[in-house]
């Protein structure tokens, strides 16, 4: 696994934490955990369709929730350790805003996932996390 810095307009130095995050639902986990292997990358557009599993730093899992996921009752976030992951991890942001997200650039190898938190909303729908 190679973990590499990059951002489409300017270079903005981070130091790698151990682990990076993935918002799901519990079905989609549930499939991954059958299948053997987790392929989607944000909501429901896949890797496919994307080229990357979206992650999160710890700080930016419950912005992620709340921007698409808003009102779903069924969430979990992947803890997932970034030296077991098989794919490549890039820092980037490549829709032309300053801040930076994890991006997994293939599957998501189920053994790297160390943790699966649930994430319920609250009452008004919305998101908090770490949860309490």
């Amino acid at each position: 696994m190679t973990a590499v810095g990059r951002e489409t307009h300017r270079t903005i130095e981070r130091t790698w934490p151990r682990d990076i995050f993935h918002v799901t639902t519990e079905a989609d986990w549930a499939r991954a955990q059958a299948e053997g292997t987790y392929a989607l990358s944000t909501g429901r557009l896949t890797l496919a369709q994307v080229g990357f599993v979206h992650c999160a730093f710890e700080e930016q899992v419950a912005r992620v929730a709340n921007l698409f996921f808003r009102g779903v009752a069924t969430l979990v976030v992947l803890r997932i350790a970034i030296d077991r992951l098989n794919a490549e991890v890039r820092n980037e942001n490549l829709e032309g805003g300053l801040e930076l997200f994890p991006h997994v650039y293939g599957q998501l190898n189920l053994d790297a996932v160390v943790a699966v938190m649930p994430l319920p909303p609250r009452r008004d729908g919305t998101f908090a996390f770490p949860v309490g």
